[in-house]
């Protein structure tokens, strides 16, 4: 269920006072450029409303695997904010002096999406995913966290079965998140639009994903991950070196109580509750 928030009087002043005293001084920005995550678009697609709505202050937001977000932003393209879905790509910007500390947004977790007729359940998910006959899909490591993170589960599979870290990561079909991925039609979920096109029988992605496929797709099946082999993400928040400074305003309101009670309906944990 989407959530558009409701900024409290106090809130909704305090934005409006910051960006009038950045207007006054010459250095609000015309437009806001918010680079962030696929699986974020949802959620901060309502959370960019919201404080245009409080602040009257314009957002043009670009989504796509981090990793390939990251990459633009090292060639040079004019991002204010990045939001990644894990913190490697925003710290590597850190490192580099492309950006400010990176601060933790939020967290989600890896489920996998079935095909309707498959009996898989979350005791049998790894004995199904290893079948020979069985596609399993997953997004594209480096260029998407998504494919990293599947790795991971990969990883933690050799522990409860050995062999199974290069048996699923030779069978894996990286499907999504990658600069040759092929491309859904416009307005459809990647996820709903491989599974209808009938690319895998299983696939590997974040729950939020997962539920907004299921959305599209409603016969889609969504498995939990079994314990001995979940996978968190942490998703991270930067600043790009050489901002205008309302995009720390915009940062600060993603990370407040409005932004984090959006990105909570969409599935996503606050970060408030996973504070390093």
């Amino acid at each position: 269920m989407k959530i558009r928030g409701r900024l409290g009087k106090a809130d909704k002043d305090g934005l409006t006072a910051i960006l009038l005293a950045l207007t006054v001084s010459g250095v609000r920005a015309d437009t806001l450029h918010l680079y962030a995550a696929g699986s974020l678009k949802a959620a901060l697609g309502d959370v960019a409303a919201a404080y245009e709505a409080a602040t009257g202050q314009h957002i043009e937001a670009t989504f796509g695997p981090s990793g390939l977000m990251r990459e633009r932003i090292e060639k040079g393209e004019p991002a204010h904010v990045f939001a990644s879905a894990d913190m490697d790509h925003p710290r590597a910007l850190e490192s580099q002096g492309k950006g400010g500390p990176v601060r933790l947004l939020a967290r989600n977790r890896l489920c996998a999406i079935a095909q309707p007729g498959l009996d898989v359940s979350e005791q049998t998910l790894l004995e199904v995913m290893s079948r020979p006959e069985i596609r399993l899909g997953t997004s594209t490591p480096k260029s998407d966290p998504a494919g990293d993170y599947a790795w991971k589960l990969f990883d933690k599979a050799e522990t409860v079965q050995p062999g199974s870290r290069s048996l699923l990561a030779a069978k894996a079909l990286q499907l999504t998140g990658g600069p040759t991925s092929a491309k859904p039609p416009a307005g459809r979920n990647p996820y709903a639009w491989v599974m209808a096109s009938d690319r895998a029988d299983l696939f590997l992605t974040y729950c939020t994903n997962a539920v907004l496929a299921q959305r599209e797709v409603p016969g889609l099946q969504i498995v939990r991950i079994p314990p001995e082999l979940a996978v968190g993400a942490d998703y991270g928040l930067t600043v790009v070196v050489g901002a205008p400074p309302a995009a720390g305003v915009l940062a600060d309101f993603i990370l407040g109580e409005e932004g984090q009670t959006i990105l909570t309906g969409y599935g996503f944990e606050p970060a408030a509750a996973h504070a390093r």
